[in-house]
């Protein structure tokens, strides 16, 4: 009896233990950290199922691995190379890589666990680098190239590469990026008044071309009316001449001897 009761509270220590843990749930990675973390990353491990969360310094992060979507919650003021403001409100995705979810909770602990450790990623570590980014790479542009055909899109390419290299070298995998650039209205009229201007000169810079042709035109028909003209020689005068003259009237003057009928 005395054994079977030291049995009962042994096993109901270890069913208490065991109930007072944590249970990685599905499609989370589970990381540990113990001993408060006091050895580094050594004291980080990835977990599945149900983990013993009770022994001091210890603590279970759980982190999502499907898509995260994030947009920032205020407009970014940025400028371009000719020192025009614009602003930038960027959505993008990004999930956690599995086998890196150590390396994103030790990195960014700090942040707390549960729900405020992803909303701390995003709003603290993820937005201060996109804006950093996005900040430096706005000054290679001018706003003649951010608003024309496509330029926009170079910008928001660019910025999407450095991005998704940056997210790379934290863990994370950067899936869509929208940099959603917004300009002022004075702004977009100038360029406006700008490209009109420009469409202007491009349709008078075409009916300059056309007019050169134009005139190529006319003067290649004067030089071969020319060369027409030039093509009536003296002995082709003479024959006409001789063919109209009845061979009787009076010439006066030097005549050429081809001009002499025979009787």
């Amino acid at each position: 009896m005395k054994y079977l009761t030291k049995f009962l509270a042994i096993f109901m220590v270890s069913a208490a233990l065991v109930g007072c843990g944590e249970r990685v749930a599905p499609n989370y990675a589970g990381v540990l950290m113990e001993n408060y973390g006091k050895e580094g990353k050594a004291d980080f491990s990835l977990q599945k199922g149900r983990v013993n969360t009770l022994s001091p310094g210890t603590e279970l992060y759980q982190v999502p691995l499907w898509e995260q979507r994030a947009q920032f919650e205020n407009s970014l003021s940025l400028k371009a190379a000719d020192n025009t403001a614009f602003s930038s409100k960027p959505v993008y995705s990004f999930k956690i890589v599995e086998k890196r979810a150590i390396d994103v909770v030790f990195e960014n602990k700090q942040l707390g666990s549960g729900d405020e450790f992803m909303k701390g990623l995003e709003d603290n570590i993820l937005e201060a680098k996109v804006y950093d980014i996005m900040k430096e790479e706005s000054r290679k542009y001018t706003t003649d190239e951010l608003m024309a055909n496509g330029g926009s899109l170079k910008f928001e390419k660019a910025v999407q590469d450095l991005v998704e290299k940056e997210f790379e070298s934290k863990g994370l995998e950067l899936i869509t990026f929208s940099a959603q650039l917004n300009f002022s209205e004075k702004v977009t009229a100038k360029i406006d008044s700008r490209n009109e201007v420009n469409t202007n000169i491009t349709v008078l810079d075409q009916k300059i071309a056309e007019q050169k042709k134009q005139n190529e035109l006319e003067k290649l028909i004067t030089e071969q009316n020319l060369l027409k003209s030039q093509g009536i020689t003296p002995q082709l005068l003479q024959r006409d001449f001789i063919d109209k003259w009845d061979g009787k009237t009076p010439l006066y003057g030097n005549m050429p001897i081809t001009l002499l009928k025979k009787e």
